[in-house]
């Protein structure tokens, strides 16, 4: 079998899969969030928490429950790192540094789990398992509760209140992201994957040195890694690691992880506002950009050059034999259009191109599919962009779903957008004119400012995936990246929730012959058009300096 067709042969299983869990889990999320009884489970937390969950909250204290929560795990977890030398359990790792502790903790929190650091050699099983993924955890559900209430927001009329964030967070964790983590763990670990909590033992003797490695609960952090769109890895090497990602099944299993949730919750949303047809429509402007990049980043990868292109059958540095191109390639599109920046080649080693089409796949905002959460309430907010721009086309006040899109809801959405765009390229032009920062580049010239031109991208829009030449491990850098994941994930939220609040106060506009109609694939059309060129718009200048320079020039 010729590895185009293995790759493409890949590509038709997960569609396939992806078809057949489509319907039952959109359902079933949507079962969750509508639901008006607690699991005996759910009362026994809202109790040691004090909350009420039967509570409905308008959007402020919606907004600040979500920045309470976030604001004390990202303490919590920082504390933790700072006194690991002095837990059980640590292996023997020294506390973490204070910046690199603020770093991690900030991305863990804002689930972009970006990762300076080199994970078996720094981090202890209670760092690990006690902190790190626990966050897999609840940061993924915090995603997925703001998704949920601007679904309510389109949903309900004529009042403010969008639901109990503490009742949504912790459904989303308890009826949703665990029952999956504990069946894929047993998936990941019959495939090859370690789950343990070995201490650090030698492997073997290399080149009259020995090699070390320490065990873990591998299997169970790597299936809510990837379930919950979070992306750090147990080890330094992630996904590419055989203790983590063993062969091609776990590789195509890890996949259908990352994309499983954000898709069905389409199904979710059009349950919940009354029209499956609207959540199909969304659900097709996902699904053509999330294909049209995997077949544009295969066939960039495959149309190989050169003698050494030709024995390998493509583009083979940085990749994995085990995985080879067409999984590596999938793999790489899947983990960057959502915010998962988990890795299982090395994206610095893709081609000019195929590193660019990484890079743009976060820059469209991470909406096809996108993260859990933020990838519907992205492509709603571009919806609503799309709406807005037929509006003044056909010179008539936008309607999205019975709402009217007026100035003040223009101007969220607005906003939402021009937050992640301002944030990547600022800290990237100061990371580029000061004299400090461009020393941690390893490579000169398009591809090392492709180098810190990705790291913001991904930390700003919560990826965390990296072209990993860039030292990122230094003050400068882990400051501000991780100032740059903090803002980029919850200043986004505030315009979602206030956007939920003004469209839930709304009274509900009957459709009329000039209504656009929403759910027609003309409207799917459109909205992959507004966003390929309010992105193209937004960062092309930046793009042709790195990616598209080095592309050309090779």
């Amino acid at each position: 079998m010729s590895p185009v067709l293995a790759g493409v042969l890949q590509l038709l299983a997960l569609v396939v899969a992806l078809g057949l869990a489509y319907r039952p889990l959109g359902d079933y999320m949507a079962g969750v969030y509508s639901s008006k009884k607690h699991l005996r489970v759910e009362k026994w937390i809202y109790k040691a928490i004090g909350a009420n969950p039967n509570t409905e909250m308008r959007w402020p204290a919606y907004l600040r429950g979500v920045l309470a929560f976030s604001a004390v795990s990202v303490l919590f977890l920082y504390l933790l790192q700072r006194v690991q030398g002095s837990l059980p359990g640590s292996l023997g790792f020294s506390s973490i540094d204070p910046d690199q502790a603020f770093n991690t903790a900030a991305s863990f929190v804002a689930n972009t789990n970006w990762q300076s650091y080199y994970g078996e050699q720094a981090m202890g099983h209670v760092v690990q398992t006690g902190g790190l993924a626990v966050q897999n955890f609840v940061s993924a559900a915090v995603g997925i509760a703001v998704a949920v209430a601007l679904v309510r927001g389109f949903a309900r009329s004529r009042t403010g209140e969008l639901g109990n964030f503490w009742s949504d967070l912790v459904r989303g964790t308890v009826r949703i992201l665990i029952p999956i983590s504990v069946i894929g763990a047993l998936v990941l670990v019959a495939c090859g994957a370690i789950q343990n909590f070995s201490g650090i033992h030698e492997v073997g003797q290399f080149m009259g040195g020995s090699q070390q490695w320490n065990g873990g609960a591998v299997a169970s952090q790597e299936v809510i890694k990837e379930l919950g769109t979070n992306g750090g890895g147990y080890f330094n090497a992630n996904a590419s690691h055989p203790f983590e990602n063993p062969n091609g099944l776990s590789n195509l299993f890890e996949i259908f992880l990352i994309l499983v949730i954000p898709f069905a919750l389409t199904r979710t949303f059009g349950r919940m506002v009354g029209s499956l047809k609207q959540g199909y429509a969304i659900l097709a402007a996902m699904g053509i950009i999330w294909l049209g990049f995997s077949a544009l980043m295969m066939w960039t990868e495959f149309a190989h050059h050169g003698p050494a292109f030709d024995i390998a059958g493509g583009a083979m540095e940085g990749k994995e034999t085990r995985f080879g191109i067409g999984g590596s390639s999938i793999f790489a599109v899947a983990t960057t259009l959502t915010s998962t920046g988990a890795v299982n080649s090395f994206h610095s080693s893709f081609t000019g191109f195929g590193g660019g089409i990484t890079m743009l796949g976060m820059q469209l905002g991470e909406i096809a599919p996108g993260g859990t959460g933020s990838g519907l309430y992205g492509m709603l907010i571009m919806a609503i962009i799309a709406v807005f721009i037929a509006g003044l086309m056909v010179g008539r006040t936008p309607e999205y779903l019975g709402k009217k899109i007026g100035t003040r809801e223009i101007k969220f959405a607005a906003c939402y957008i021009l937050v992640t765009p301002t944030l990547v390229l600022c800290f990237t032009a100061a990371a580029m004119a000061l004299p400090t920062p461009p020393h941690s580049m390893t490579n000169t010239g398009a591809h090392g400012f492709s180098e810190i031109l990705y790291a913001y991208t991904s930390g700003a829009n919560n990826n965390g995936s990296a072209f990993a030449g860039l030292n990122a491990d230094t003050q400068w850098f882990n400051t501000t990246i991780g100032l740059a994941m903090l803002l980029g994930r919850f200043l986004p939220m505030v315009f979602v929730l206030a956007l939920a609040g003004s469209l839930a106060e709304q009274k509900p506009v009957p459709a009329t012959v000039g209504t656009l109609g929403t759910h027609k694939p003309l409207f799917s059309g459109l909205l992959v058009g507004t966003i390929l060129i309010i992105t193209g718009l937004t960062y092309f200048p930046a793009l042709a300096l790195g990616p598209l320079a080095e592309g050309l020039a090779s």
